[in-house]
């Protein structure tokens, strides 16, 4: 099992679901390790469920929302179904600027993200 430093995982049936430690996600290099832990968790433990809950997040930067999009990508290649859920209003701002609400199956809690899969 790897080890993570950004990351809290729970197996809720064939649903990883994945919280974030850090409440802000602004810095580049926590950005970095977060985007390998996630990719890990494809990659390498080859998990195809993942659930994001965002509920912890208070502030993402820009920079992460790339990490997330390469993540949907390695998610779909593995056969996979990514969804997010617990965004606050103001991170939803950045999704829906950016207009990512339309890539991503996002949720607004956890238990409607569970029953999504």
């Amino acid at each position: 099992m790897a080890q993570r430093r950004r990351l809290e995982i729970q197996e809720k049936g064939e649903v990883s679901v994945v919280r974030f430690v850090d409440r802000k996600i602004l810095d580049e290099s926590n950005i970095q390790e977060l985007g390998q832990e996630l990719f890990q968790l494809v990659e390498e433990e080859n998990r195809k469920n993942l659930l994001l809950d965002f509920s912890n997040v208070e502030f993402l930067s820009s920079a992460a929302l790339g990490k997330l999009i390469t993540l949907d990508k390695k998610v779909k290649l593995h056969g996979g179904r990514l969804k997010l859920s617990g965004i606050r209003p103001q991170i939803y701002e950045v999704f829906a600027i950016t207009k990512l609400n339309k890539l991503f199956d996002i949720k607004e809690g956890e238990a409607d993200a569970l029953a999504a899969f």
